[in-house]
């Protein structure tokens, strides 16, 4: 019972510094933005305010200021760690395989189930820089204190306490509530889990939150700019018919589906090769500079 409870403690404890992590970003940005837009939206000038908030934010995370004593610790917890050529670009065409499948997931979803549309931010009586700079922007706030939050902080504390896999869809389970915000449907928040999924799947395998990033702001412009301003014109498939579109996004989400499963397997491989390979690396080097008492025993 001591330990179920120390568990449940620490899955709290991580999901309080996801949700912390998470308003503390998109809440600066968020303020900065409305301000901008009320004050002068002619100049974009919340955008470079917030690309040093996000710095600042990112170095300290990962272990950089005050206090020192949690400096490894924090660096421990953003897992922001250098990754491997091989293992980048196999993360890389997985992550994009999968927001493919996703992204036809949800459109499927959205034609067999009557769901609303997400609300989306209009920038049209805004100059174009400013649209597109706060549109840039908002593509990497929530990359970075997402990845932060959820695959770097809280799955590192959970795969401590859990196996691998509970640690992924708990972090999941947690990224899927902070999308809360767009509505209680469970068509919307499956995919958001299956997102968590895949991004913490990512982290795990690598053993680092920086080859998630690219894919996430990838996706996040997918979805904001060929996704979902075209949800509500999307007819559901047991009033209107099934037609050519449904088909084709149903092979969509199968095929790259499988594409996404199989990178996976293949990341998982590459990853497995080359701890085996810094293991044998590690060993012939001890073994080649030897000891004092290596020394002394070929002496005899």
């Amino acid at each position: 019972m001591h330990s179920l409870q120390a568990r449940l403690l620490r899955f709290l404890w991580a999901a309080f510094l996801a949700f912390l992590i998470l308003a503390i970003g998109q809440g600066i940005w968020g303020a900065l933005l409305l301000s901008n837009l009320k004050s002068n939206p002619r100049v974009p000038w919340s955008v470079p305010i917030m690309a040093v908030v996000l710095s600042l934010m990112w170095r300290y995370l990962g272990g950089r200021g005050w206090p020192r004593g949690t400096s490894e610790g924090r660096r421990r917890l953003l897992r922001a760690n250098r990754v491997s050529c091989a293992a980048l670009a196999w993360a890389t065409l997985a992550g994009l395989l999968a927001i493919v499948a996703l992204a036809g997931i949800w459109i499927v979803l959205f034609q067999l189930v009557r769901t609303p549309p997400n609300v989306l931010a209009d920038f049209s009586r805004y100059p174009l820089l400013t649209a597109s700079a706060a549109i840039l922007m908002a593509s990497l706030v929530s990359p970075l204190t997402e990845e932060a939050a959820f695959r770097g902080y809280c799955q590192v504390i959970l795969e401590r306490e859990f196996t691998a896999p509970v640690a992924i869809v708990a972090s999941s389970f947690l990224f899927m509530l902070a999308h809360l915000t767009h509505g209680f449907f469970w068509t919307k928040l499956l995919v958001y889990f299956l997102v968590g999924f895949v991004f913490g799947t990512t982290a795990y395998l690598s053993q680092s939150t920086l080859p998630a990033i690219p894919v996430h702001i990838v996706g996040d412009l997918t979805f904001f700019l060929l996704v979902w301003p075209y949800d509500a014109g999307r007819r559901l498939a047991w009033q209107g018919g099934v037609d050519h579109w449904f088909e084709i996004h149903v092979a969509q989400a199968v095929v790259f589906t499988v594409l996404a499963i199989s990178a996976f397997c293949r990341l998982k491989r590459v990853v497995a090769d080359e701890s085996v390979t810094r293991a044998a690396g590690a060993r012939a080097t001890k073994v080649g500079h030897g000891g004092p008492s290596d020394f002394l025993a070929g002496s005899q």
